[in-house]
C-alpha cells in the first residue's frame, strides 16, 4: 500500500476512535486535525479529556504506542455536559452561534438563542464569547464519563454536523466574497459617480486600489 494512502487510513481510524466533541482541548483546531497530528508524530495519544482513559487506549490500540495518562495539561476526563442559555439574560449578539462547531445554537441577531440539546457536544466554545455570561453547563450523564458518557452515534452525528457547518461556513464566506467583489466591480465601472473626489489623479489611484483589491480576490477564488 502506498504510504500516503496508508497515512490517510491511518488519519480516519484515528479520527474514528475520537469522541468528535470539536472541542479543539487537544491544542488543534478540531478532531480531524487531532488525528493527523497523532499520525505524523506531532502529537501524543492523551490529550483528548473528552474521549478519557479509554479514548487513549483506543489511540494506543491503534498506533501501537503505549497507553498512559490523560494528561491534565489539556483537561480532566469529566462527565458530558450540555450548554443552557439563560434567557432572560440572552441579548442575541450571535458570538455564540459563531463559536458553536455544531450549528446547536439557533436564534437572530437581537432575539434569544436556545440550544438544540442533541447536537450539543459540550465543546465549551460557547462560553468565552458570550459577553454577558449567560452560558452555563449542566451535566448530560450523569455520573458517567469520557466514552461511557458518549456512543458512537452521538459521534458521529457530531461529526457529520461538523462537516456541515465547515461546509456552511465555506458558501457563506463564498457569497460574501462574491457580493463584494460585484460591489467593487461597479464601483470601478462608476468611480467618478460614486465617489466625492474629483481631482483624476486621486481616481486614479483610487482605481488603482480598487483594481488591485479585485486581483486578490479573483486569485484567491482561483487559488493562486
Amino acid at each position: 500500500m502506498p504510504v500516503a494512502n496508508a497515512e490517510s487510513e491511518l488519519i480516519a481510524r484515528l479520527d474514528a476512535a475520537l469522541p468528535q466533541t470539536q472541542c479543539t482541548r487537544c491544542g488543534y483546531p478540531d478532531c480531524m486535525s487531532y488525528a493527523r497530528a497523532i499520525a505524523q508524530g506531532q502529537a501524543d495519544i492523551n490529550q483528548c479529556p473528552p474521549g478519557g482513559a479509554e479514548g487513549v487506549l483506543r489511540l494506543a490500540t491503534i498506533t501501537g504506542r503505549p497507553a498512559k495518562p490523560l494528561d491534565p495539561e489539556h483537561g480532566l476526563e469529566s462527565v458530558r455536559t450540555l450548554a443552557i442559555i439563560d434567557e432572560d439574560w440572552c441579548i442575541g449578539c450571535t458570538l455564540c452561534i459563531k463559536a458553536c462547531p455544531t450549528d446547536a445554537i439557533v436564534g437572530g441577531n437581537k432575539r434569544m438563542h436556545t440550544v438544540i440539546e442533541p447536537y450539543c457536544t459540550g465543546c465549551e466554545l460557547c462560553l468565552p464569547v458570550c459577553p454577558v455570561d449567560c452560558i452555563s453547563l449542566v451535566s448530560a450523564s450523569g455520573e458517567k464519563t469520557g466514552w461511557s458518557a458518549w456512543s458512537p452515534e452521538q459521534a458521529a452525528q457530531a461529526r457529520s454536523r461538523y462537516q456541515w457547518h465547515q461546509q456552511r461556513q465555506q458558501r457563506d464566506l463564498t457569497e460574501h466574497e462574491a457580493r463584494q467583489m460585484l460591489k467593487a466591480q461597479d464601483k470601478l465601472e462608476h468611480l467618478a459617480e460614486h465617489s466625492k473626489l474629483t481631482d483624476p489623479a486621486a481616481l486614479d489611484r483610487k482605481r488603482s486600489m480598487i483594481e488591485a483589491a479585485l486581483a486578490r480576490a479573483k486569485a484567491r477564488q482561483s487559488g493562486n
